[in-house]
This record gives C-alpha cells, structure tokens and sequence, in this order.
C-alpha cells in the first residue's frame, strides 16, 4: 500500500488544494479542509493510502491538473 501525500509551496491556494482533495479523494469538506491544513502547516498531508496502481494514477492525475491549472502544487507517493 502506498500513501498519496500532498506537498506545500507558497503559491497554491487553500481553496484550490481543498477542492481538489474533495475532487480527486472523495474527501468531505472538513477531511479535505483538514488535510489542506496539514499541507499548509507541517509542509505535507496525506490524503489517502491505495495499491500502488490506484495511487500512481491520482498522483499523476493531480499533478497534471495542477499543472494545468497554473499552480505548482506536488503529489507524490510514498510506500506506507
């Protein structure tokens, strides 16, 4: 298994990661608000642990639609 974890920078918007973590992990508004938070002040969240397949495919999913979007914002996977 394989935690999909969010990464701080200082041009993403709160409201940007919280609608994507809502978007991309199904995450109610306070889960994701939480995690935003959890980015926002100890520089990374995790915001949820899949197989490996399933977790290589929301990484790449958000960071191309942050990308996309204009905002630096990294997703990366670590082995739980």
């Amino acid at each position: 298994m394989y935690k999909v974890v969010l990464l701080n920078d200082d041009f993403t918007p709160m409201d940007f990661v919280v609608d994507l973590i809502m978007s991309f992990f199904r995450k109610s508004l306070e889960d994701a608000t939480r995690i935003m938070f959890n980015v926002h002040n100890d520089g990374r969240g995790v915001c949820g642990i899949y197989p490996r397949e399933i977790a290589e495919t929301k990484v790449f999913e958000v960071n191309n639609h942050a990308h996309r979007s204009g905002y630096p914002l990294k997703c990366l996977m670590e082995q739980d």
